[in-house]
């Protein structure tokens, strides 16, 4: 078996963004290539493309377990309504684990979003970036829900 909270770490380090880093951990078990999984998950990193909303690893989760379990038909209102509870089962781990699933609040900033312009990704901002170890607790999460 994968250990998909390493995979998830060691893609956030070769310089791939949050959510990436959490749906490539898990993208040949669900049937992607690495491009088109990194592809996918390239809008969410920085909370939503720098907004600092939603968490890209928590994006990451979601993002996965959509493949692994979500609903294709739209009128499947079970689906949805089973779909929904998950999606909202790992917000609460991942919530319980870390204090928030916000971008901005897993990082301390005080100002709600950022210019689209990415950091360098330099040593400096990996010691000071959780961001690291939030995609591996993510990948981690996911991991055991869906055992």
């Amino acid at each position: 078996m994968k250990n998909h909270k390493e995979l998830a770490k060691a893609y956030f380090l070769e310089g791939y963004n949050c959510s990436q880093s959490v749906l490539l951990a898990f993208h040949e078990e669900l049937g992607l290539d690495k491009d088109t999984a990194a592809s996918l998950a390239s809008p969410f990193g920085g909370g939503m493309g720098r907004l600092r909303e939603v968490c890209g690893t928590v994006s990451g989760m979601f993002l996965v377990l959509g493949l692994k379990r979500g609903y294709k038909n739209p009128k499947d209102l079970e689906g949805k309504k089973v779909l929904y509870e998950q999606v909202q089962e790992l917000a609460d781990l991942f919530r319980q684990r870390n204090g928030s699933i916000l971008c901005r609040e897993l990082l301390g900033l005080d100002h709600s979003s950022d210019p689209p312009t990415p950091s360098e990704r330099t040593p400096e901002y990996y010691k000071k970036r959780p961001c690291k170890d939030l995609a591996a607790d993510a990948a981690d999460i996911l991991e055991q829900f869906l055992e």
